[in-house]
């Protein structure tokens, strides 16, 4: 079965679960408020995230360096507050785990670790001379 698929029925299950456990143990209202103060606290704090991400970043280019983890990072922030803003515990859990620095670099240290023992074939590459041909020179093509 399709991922995606699987996934767009199992996140509402799981959500719907967790909704009547909670909701049962500490109440509706409880519930709801639990709900929004978790949304609110998210995307304040992916907000605050995503400037220093932003920042990180500038300060590579001013170094002529490519900012490639704050790239992947500003996406994962992103991923994380679209989590936060839906309504869910499961999806707020995700969405903090992304949030946080630390555990977005632990998370990343396993994903990149996964996909570099795939692709660990080295390209060949030729090596050669060159030779710089003036205007006026009688050699050109």
């Amino acid at each position: 079965m399709n991922t995606v698929l699987l996934t767009i029925i199992l996140v509402p299950i799981i959500e719907i679960y967790l909704f009547i456990k909670i909701g049962s143990q500490i109440g509706a209202f409880n519930t709801i408020s639990l709900i929004f103060i978790t949304a609110v606290i998210g995307v304040i704090y992916a907000r605050y995230e995503g400037l220093n991400t932003m920042r990180s970043g500038f300060s590579q280019l001013i170094k002529n360096e490519l900012p490639a983890y704050e790239i992947i990072s500003g996406a994962a922030i992103a991923f994380a507050s679209l989590l936060l803003i839906i309504p869910g515990f499961a999806t707020d859990v995700l969405g903090f785990l992304l949030i946080f620095p630390l555990t977005r670099k632990l998370i990343f240290g396993k994903l990149s670790k996964k996909f570099k023992s795939k692709t660990t074939t080295k390209k060949p590459y030729i090596e050669g001379e060159f030779e710089d041909i003036k205007d006026d020179d009688d050699r050109k093509l």
